[in-house]
């Protein structure tokens, strides 16, 4: 595995202090966050999922808030970049996930669907 997508479920529309991305208005929806780990995957993903953590990536700092919820997890062979760009959803958050990018991904964070 070299990537992995969660499915994220926002009930309502919130604002998140995303770290060094500041305050960042998340709306309502069914989101799709692409991520990777060059060691242990499962465990990347699984602190993700835990709720006692220091925020340490951008999704930490989503997924803290009581509004997100992880409804899905997909594992991929896929590359983290080629992954994000083939996957569906509307980019509303800037550099979320991306902010060190060098294959054009504006977001690893795309909204599918409002609620």
């Amino acid at each position: 595995m070299q990537s992995y997508q969660l499915h994220i479920r926002i009930v309502s529309d919130i604002t998140v202090n995303v770290g060094s991305l500041g305050k960042m208005n998340f709306p309502a929806g069914i989101y799709t966050y692409t991520g990777s780990a060059r060691k242990n995957i499962y465990s990347r993903v699984k602190r993700h999922l835990t709720d006692s953590k220091k925020p340490r990536w951008h999704i930490d700092y989503l997924l803290a808030a009581k509004e997100a919820e992880v409804i899905g997890v997909r594992y991929s062979a896929q590359p983290e970049c080629s992954l994000n760009q083939a996957s569906d959803g509307e980019i509303v958050l800037r550099r979320f996930g991306a902010s060190d990018c060098v294959n054009g991904c504006h977001s690893h964070l795309k909204l599918r669907r409002p609620l």
